[in-house]
């Protein structure tokens, strides 16, 4: 083999040689970029669903805080309404009662209370007031029922209030009583539920 021809040999050996190097590193470092760029792809991707989720939860709790304010907003205003037509319904019992006070049922109802009270005394002293606005009916209903009726200093809407003293009791059956209990224990239940909304 001739100097040229082993020239030429050593020349294609050493070009093959730094091909193949060439090639091997090439791919070495497509094989590293692609890794980076897995781990990239992995890392952004991670980041996207962390971020996602983040904006997911913040804009549910923003959704629940408004949610939670529209609720407070509208049990407000029902609420009031609620007040409203109470308020309303209360002065219309409050007309029917004065209604009523002028029929001859109310009288025979202040009878029973009296004779109620008298049932409970069992014996002992009492004493039954009337409301003012019913002294017109205080010798009647003292004839029918043989008690000593007295008419009280101040007003309580009608009805009648009964005390005995040796046994410290009340029976108050005064409409202003009865109605500011009625008052206290009323709930206004919204249609087709019940007072929680279910």
């Amino acid at each position: 083999m001739t100097t040229e021809e082993k020239l030429l040999h050593f020349q294609e050996t050493a070009l093959t040689d730094a091909r193949r190097q060439s090639s091997r590193t090439l791919k070495d470092y497509q094989d590293a970029l692609e890794k980076v760029f897995a781990e990239h792809k992995e890392e952004s991707r991670q980041k996207a669903s962390l971020k996602i989720q983040t904006e997911t939860d913040r804009l549910n709790r923003e959704s629940n805080k408004q949610l939670s304010l529209q609720r407070l907003e509208i049990r407000k205003t029902v609420s009031k309404k609620q007040k409203e037509l109470a308020d309303k319904l209360f002065v219309e019992v409050k007309n029917r009662l004065e209604e009523f006070m002028n029929s001859s049922e109310y009288e025979e109802l202040l009878a029973r209370q009296i004779r109620a009270a008298q049932e409970f005394s069992r014996g002992a002293d009492f004493v039954v007031y009337l409301d003012p606005a019913d002294a017109r009916l205080q010798n009647t209903l003292s004839a029918a029922t043989g008690c000593n009726l007295k008419i009280s200093a101040y007003s309580f809407m009608g009805g009648t209030r009964a005390v005995i003293p040796s046994r410290k009791v009340l029976i108050d059956n005064s409409f202003q009583t009865k109605l500011s209990q009625a008052r206290e224990n009323f709930i206004l239940e919204p249609e087709g539920g019940d007072s929680d909304g279910k």
